[in-house]
């Protein structure tokens, strides 16, 4: 497939009116919509400003190649737009920019599509072939320039289509892998050819690895660029020089990073398994931090897709998921046992898992996930998922120094035998008779302290349950105060458990509030994820709260301790009552007081968390 079979004269502007960055987008936008290549134009719209905000894709040069790949693309398709004048379109260079594409890739795009419009990316890194875009006097002339930039580069492909064996290595990555990956890849082979020097380049794309790197060619590279902002498998890089970069590097300093390699002035990269990593990955946030949030970033979908199946759920009904409730609809109890019983109860295995497997690579995972299914069936909660991470990651650790000294004739029995069993067998053994144990110990001390202490100061009690509402989200601490307000139900007292219910709604709808007030404290990750907190916190979910707890405990606990606190101490100073044991938003018409007066706790609560985080937090940094 030819690039100008996606871009079309209909699809083409070469006199932009626009003279800001958001002008230009909403410009591209329109003229795909006008062309009829677009599903929905507000949501591509909106995917274009989400992969913006991760990073601006004005690459420098006086070119931006604005992409997104979604549904609401009907046909995928290039828009370019050329503006003579140039727009401040943030570019990495500092300088405006002139020629704009915007990619449009379907979610189903297939390959033949994906690689067309990667190819687009490479040629942009010709100067030659933009001096004719920008030249251009009429639609034609584009098109033929593209045309022609085409033929040249299937010749050059021909001529060059032969074994490399690479004096340096590299591999490019970005977590859209359309534009990016493939820039990079051309920038680094284009500026190996003016120096003089050998290079193959694998690339980590839409459409799969492309160009992948044999053992034979790493063993006899010099040393291997990794410009990427996503992960790529690193083990096979063991015993090399290894420059980790992000893409962007890769794109804007070729030169500088090939002569890096040249000198092989990088650190020795060490596979987890045999001794030290590089240095850059034992330095700063890079150890703690960094297992942290591989753990964090792959809970999310289960956090995020569990707790808005269980929101659908109460649509049907607060007690419709049950079998023996009179409301009982066998569609509630379907999302329930997917979103509830199985989305969520993945969430915590699978964080420990993956913070095991940062730390000590795959013979990690097994035992992370063990630990943390124990965690979580013996209600050790978030706080045991992340003890049985650690714990996991550093016994296999411990275990890979201790065998590192066997015959090398027993090296392919480690990762299949002696890392899981052992990995397991430890990991399991701590959990059980160390850890879960004085949890629920601590579990069980709290719930009767809250029995003994009764209503004797509501003010005082509300504060108290709907703090620990918020202190481990979901975990032992949060289930204990939500234990006592279903047995203040069952006792005819409903005051407690609407404090606990407002105090369990503020973690996550603060936490939203924040992310839309404070944008700069949040990365573009994070601000998705709030934008989901506004449904779990209206449903009632806790745990929606827990990836940004996990990712800076230091400031997001205190802060919606102290949101939680302030709303259950507001519900019971207005005098309301709760008889349902669930429900959120669903349930605040059936609150025994004024309703109006509930939401008003609940919303200052949250205002305090958003409040709290907007003024605590630093910048995020992508």
């Amino acid at each position: 497939m030819r690039i100008t079979d996606l871009l079309k004269k209909d699809t083409i502007e070469l006199n932009l009116k626009a003279s800001s960055k958001e002008a230009v987008i909403d410009e591209l936008v329109a003229k795909l919509d006008r062309a009829g290549r677009l599903a929905d134009k507000a949501k591509f719209k909106e995917a274009i400003l989400a992969r913006e905000a991760q990073s601006t894709t004005g690459i420098g040069e006086g070119i931006a190649i604005p992409h997104a790949k979604t549904s609401a693309v009907k046909t995928p398709a290039i828009a370019f737009g050329r503006s003579k004048s140039g727009i401040d379109y943030e570019a990495l260079d500092g300088q405006p920019s002139h020629l704009f594409f915007m990619i449009a890739a379907s979610e189903g795009a297939n390959n033949a599509h994906l690689q067309t419009l990667s190819r687009l990316s490479s040629f942009l890194m010709d100067s030659e072939f933009r001096k004719k875009l920008e030249s251009a006097n009429t639609v034609d002339e584009v098109i033929s320039a593209i045309n022609a930039k085409e033929a040249e580069n299937e010749e050059e492909d021909k001529m060059v289509n032969k074994p490399n064996a690479g004096k340096i290595l590299a591999v490019t990555a970005c977590p859209t892998g359309i534009a990016h990956t493939f820039m990079a890849a051309d920038s680094l082979k284009n500026k190996a050819k003016e120096l003089g020097y050998d290079i193959k380049v694998e690339t980590n794309g839409s459409t799969g690895v492309g160009n992948p790197l044999t053992a034979a060619e790493i063993k006899d590279a010099v040393a291997i660029i990794v410009a990427a902002d996503t992960n790529v498998e690193m083990d096979r890089f063991d015993g090399k020089h290894v420059i980790q970069v992000p893409v962007a590097q890769g794109i804007r300093k070729p030169q500088e990073l090939l002569e890096k390699a040249m000198k092989q002035d990088a650190p020795i990269y060490r596979a987890s398994g045999n001794g030290n990593k590089t240095e850059n990955e034992t330095k700063g946030k890079s150890g703690f931090y960094k297992h942290l949030m591989s753990g964090v970033s792959n809970m999310l979908p289960f956090v995020v897709g569990g707790g808005i199946l269980i929101a659908i759920s109460f649509i049907f009904g607060i007690e419709a998921f049950d079998p023996n409730h009179p409301s009982y609809h066998p569609v509630a109890e379907a999302l329930m046992t997917i979103g509830g019983g199985n989305a969520f109860g993945l969430m915590i295995p699978v964080l420990a898992g993956f913070i095991a497997m940062s730390i000590a690579q795959r013979p990690g995972f097994a035992p992370g996930m063990v630990g943390g299914l124990m965690a979580a069936s013996g209600g050790a909660g978030f706080l045991g998922g992340l003890i049985a991470g650690f714990l996991a990651g550093y016994v296999v650790l411990g275990l890979k120094r201790l065998f590192n000294g066997l015959p090398q004739s027993l090296e392919g029995i480690k990762p299949v035998l002696l890392y899981p069993l052992f990995g397991i067998l430890i990991t399991g053994t701590v959990m059980l008779y160390i850890v879960i144990e004085p949890v629920v110990a601590l579990n069980n001390s709290i719930e009767s302290f809250l029995g003994g202490m009764g209503t004797g100061n509501l003010v005082f009690l509300g504060l108290l349950l709907g703090g620990m509402m918020a202190v481990d989200m979901g975990g032992p601490i949060n289930k204990a105060a939500f234990t006592f307000g279903i047995a203040m139900i069952d006792a005819g007292n409903f005051a407690p458990h609407a404090a606990i219910m407002a105090g369990g709604m503020v973690p996550p709808l603060g936490i939203a509030l924040a992310t839309t007030f404070f944008k700069k404290k949040f990365t573009k990750a994070e601000q998705d994820a709030g934008k989901t907190n506004y449904i779990m916190g209206a449903s009632f979910i806790t745990e929606g709260a827990i990836p940004f707890a996990a990712a800076d405990p230091g400031r997001v606990i205190p802060s919606i301790i102290v949101g939680s606190a302030v709303a259950g101490a507001l519900s019971m100073m207005f005098g309301i009552g709760l008889p349902a044991p669930h429900g959120g938003l669903f349930v605040i018409p059936i609150v025994n007081g004024n309703p109006l007066l509930y939401i008003v706790a609940i919303l200052i609560g949250a205002a305090v968390t958003a409040l709290m985080l907007g003024f605590w937090k630093k910048d995020a940094k992508e």
